[in-house]
């Protein structure tokens, strides 16, 4: 495939030229990058157990995969930091909905002229 395309950029960038020989360098090195990740190493052996909590980036040290940020949190205080935030986006959506004056009056107002045609609609004489 990179063949091809460095084949197709030499012939649109003009036969070979410079640019040519550059672009379909870069084209079959894919730009001196390399794979995303790194190499892809298969195994040959079981994983040991919980290998999947582990981000090894190839690094002299591997990170968990999840962080354990704040060690002196205890599990009962952060229950109560997210049942507070959670209670206070639920009581400003609830008080929205309360104080949602649109859904009270769905239309506009209808403003007549003369006090609003009180006396035409049988109003005050």
């Amino acid at each position: 495939m990179a063949g091809k395309l460095s084949g197709v950029a030499s012939r649109i960038l003009g036969s070979n030229g410079v640019a040519a020989r550059s672009a379909a360098s870069a084209f079959r090195a894919r730009a001196g990058m390399g794979l995303p990740v790194g190499k892809h190493i298969v195994p040959d052996k079981p994983l040991p157990a919980q290998d999947e909590l582990v981000w090894d980036n190839g690094s002299a040290y591997p990170e968990p995969c999840v962080d354990r940020i704040a060690p002196h949190i205890g599990k009962y205080e952060a229950l109560a930091w997210l049942c507070g935030g959670l209670g206070f986006f639920a009581s400003l959506g609830l008080l929205a909905v309360w104080n949602d004056k649109a859904s009270r009056i769905p239309f506009a107002p209808k403003v007549y002229p003369y006090d609003n045609l009180s006396k035409e609609l049988g109003g005050k004489q």
